[in-house]
């Protein structure tokens, strides 16, 4: 006999649903909640989903399994009266100034506000709250908007396995802050967004950069180029109700004609260009014996993890740029002579699905002479709402036709958009195959796919990861020798760059599946599949430079270097071996932090700079000592230092460190 819950009169069968919640929403009453996600742990903090069960009381319906036999009534006196106190506060905590929200109108907590008829909150606004706003250079923190859900917090720890967020104080004074009260560029944030996509109330939004694109259209001086990337023609056609992506892209081609740019390009074309680079690159090194697995690189949130969190894989990602920087270094070198235009004169603008590729875009090794080869980022949610103050309906709009050379693609360029399309445009190239060849197995939104294609007699195996929880779990199986590859893609975003954090919001599984599935028919109507195949990639590389693939190189590929980010500074690691230098860690634990370890450990290091020896020492920062009372604690080599407070430090490296640095060992520094 099937279990059964009885829902407002109602038999339901249970059919496996974990909780009451999920098992009410499936009987068609949509129980109101705000901290519950479905891809996360259950939090049961909001109470906005309580539920009477006969024989228990009120309970929640997110935290409860079904059990045959149940009596639950969802609508009462009592759980109204609940939701409605649950929501006042709530709104008591949040700063309304919704009509300049970034949320405005897109907001759960506007959205059930009217739906349960608060009118009016009878609570008073916490005195001392935060208002100072963090901006960081992808992402911007608005604390006063923040109601504590901690779907940022789980959404970092859980699903991302990063946990640069998390609460910290007591009772009235919670918040969700980075570690040490530090703004999100000061800590080992990657930027990929995802506590942006999940914030319901505006309290984590992308960083915006509307005003200064409208600042270059309006500038007659300047000649303003766009990109879009592949994933974002998905989104537009679902926001604005277009059937088919190319065709949505073709009247979104249209929309930013209008709007003011001078040409419009596809970053699928470089995409293209990053796979036939990618493919050969793969080939020489298998050819030359690794290093392998090659791990891809056109995600840059995977590529600050990589530099932060696994530095010793480095020199196993290729070194291809990104599509988004293969193009803007493209259009540097050949638009302003092909457009008639003075260099300084031209302005590179993307729009991506991705926060994180704002961080990219401001890196320094993708600078030429100090200007950004990517003048400025936009979201496809910034582009929507650039498309809406022009006044344009991309519905009604005739549809154009991309620039070229940078606007022709073939379904290979498409995929790059969800995951595992970045792996399957590889195996095509690798297989040689013409017309539409498909690699189904890497499809999909499982954290993990597996291909193998046979290569000259010789397997290939390839992985897709996507997600860093599930990428980190990968590469501990990888180490251990429980799997085996020889090429893995690695996207940030759960489902690929569908489900990026510049996307429209919501991007739940349903939307991300959607999007994807949009890309693979985009894909089917181009005539042609494999990248090997587009002449404009083929035509670019000989303009490039031919057979000299040096200057190609120097053009569309990087390098990485191990980074630590200590007090908002991104240090990079010379290539010394750390035995050649002498170790000195300094405890940033909560007393240590309290009493200025963090500027001790930067006064160390600039003394070390100041000398000219910052290769004679391996600085880290650490936990702990155990040797609180005497705090901040300093260790070089083994020998544990206390007291060493930021006023101490200079006077500390000239009797401690200074005659230490002749290049010893640790083991000669303990002696």
């Amino acid at each position: 006999m099937t279990p059964t819950v009885i829902i407002d009169g109602t038999p339901v069968p249970v059919n496996g649903h974990r909780n009451l919640l999920e098992l009410i929403r499936s009987s068609g009453v949509e129980l109101p909640t705000f901290c519950y996600c479905s891809d996360l742990s259950v939090y049961g903090a909001c109470r906005m989903c309580v539920v009477e069960v006969e024989g228990r009381g009120l309970q929640t319906a997110c935290s409860t399994p079904p059990e045959d036999g149940m009596v639950v009534r969802t609508t009462t006196e009592a759980t109204q009266r609940i939701r409605k106190m649950a929501l006042e506060l709530l709104l008591a905590n949040h700063q309304g100034q919704c009509q300049t929200c970034d949320r405005n109108m897109r907001c759960r907590l506007q959205a059930l506000a009217d739906r349960l008829g608060v009118r009016r909150v009878r609570f008073e606004a916490p005195a001392d709250r935060e208002t100072q706003l963090d901006e960081g250079v992808a992402l911007v923190r608005d604390p006063a908007k923040c109601i504590l859900c901690g779907d940022c917090v789980r959404m970092c720890s859980e699903v991302q396995g990063i946990g640069v967020l998390d609460f910290a104080g007591r009772g009235s004074n919670v918040r969700v802050t980075p570690a040490f009260g530090r703004s999100i560029d000061e800590v080992e944030c990657v930027y990929c967004g995802q506590c942006a996509a999940i914030c319901p109330t505006g309290a984590i939004t992308v960083r915006s950069a509307i005003d200064e694109v409208w600042k270059a259209i309006h500038d007659p001086a300047r000649t303003v180029v766009v990109q879009i990337a592949p994933a974002v023609r998905a989104a537009l056609a679902q926001h604005y109700g277009i059937a088919g992506g190319e065709h949505a892209l073709g009247k979104t081609v249209t929309a930013l004609r209008r709007i003011g740019f001078d040409r419009v390009f596809d970053t699928s074309f470089a995409a293209d260009l990053t796979t036939v680079e990618e493919g050969a690159e793969f080939l020489r090194r298998r050819a030359s014996g690794g290093p392998l697995p090659m791990f891809t690189s056109c995600c840059p949130a995977w590529v600050k993890y990589a530099e932060q969190f696994q530095p010793d894989l480095l020199g196993q990602l290729s070194t291809c740029r990104s599509p988004q920087q293969m193009f803007g270094a493209l259009a540097r070198k050949h638009l302003p002579a092909d457009m008639g235009i003075l260099p300084e004169d031209l302005y590179v603008v993307s729009v991506m699905p991705c926060s994180a590729k704002k961080f990219e875009a401001a890196r320094p090794e993708f600078a030429q002479d100090g200007r950004p080869d990517v003048d400025a980022v936009l979201t496809t949610q910034e582009l929507i709402r650039m498309i809406d103050q022009a006044g344009l309906k991309p519905a009604e709009l005739p549809a154009g036709a991309l620039d070229l050379p940078f606007g022709f693609k073939t379904g290979a360029g498409v995929l790059f958009g969800a995951s595992g399309g970045v792996a399957e445009a590889v195996l095509r190239l690798l297989s040689g195959g013409r017309g539409r060849v498909e690699f189904r197995e890497v499809r999909g939104l499982n954290g993990l796919k597996e291909a193998e294609l046979e290569q000259d007699g010789r397997p290939v195996r390839v992985g897709v990861v996507s997600g860093f929880g599930n990428a980190r779990a990968l590469l501990e199986e990888i180490r251990a020798g429980l799997k085996s590859f020889d090429l893995v893609e690695v996207m940030a975003c759960p489902g690929g760059c569908v489900g990026g954090a510049g996307q429209p919001w919501p991007a739940d599984t349903g939307m991300r599946r959607e999007r994807a599935e949009m890309l693979y028919d985009c894909d089917a109507v181009q005539p042609l599949h494999n990248a090997a195949d587009n002449p404009f990639v083929s035509d670019c590389l000989e303009r490039i430079g031919g057979s000299d693939r040096h200057a190609a190189h120097s053009l569309l590929h990087t390098g990485y270097r191990p980074r630590r980010r200590i007090d908002g500074q991104v240090i990079e690691l010379d290539e010394k071996p750390p035995a050649a230098r002498v170790p000195v860690s300094v405890c940033i634990g909560t007393n240590c932090y309290l009493r200025g370890s963090y500027d001790t450990l930067k006064r160390l290091m600039e003394a070390a700079r100041r000398e000219g020896l910052e290769e004679a020492f391996d600085f880290q920062a650490t936990f702990c000592f155990e040797n609180c009372k005497a705090s901040p604690n300093v260790r070089v080599g083994e020998e544990i230092h206390g007291g060493v407070t930021p006023e101490e430090a200079d006077e500390f490296f000239r009797s401690r460190l200074l005659p230490l640095a002749d290049g010893r060992s640790c083991a000669a520094a303990r002696e």
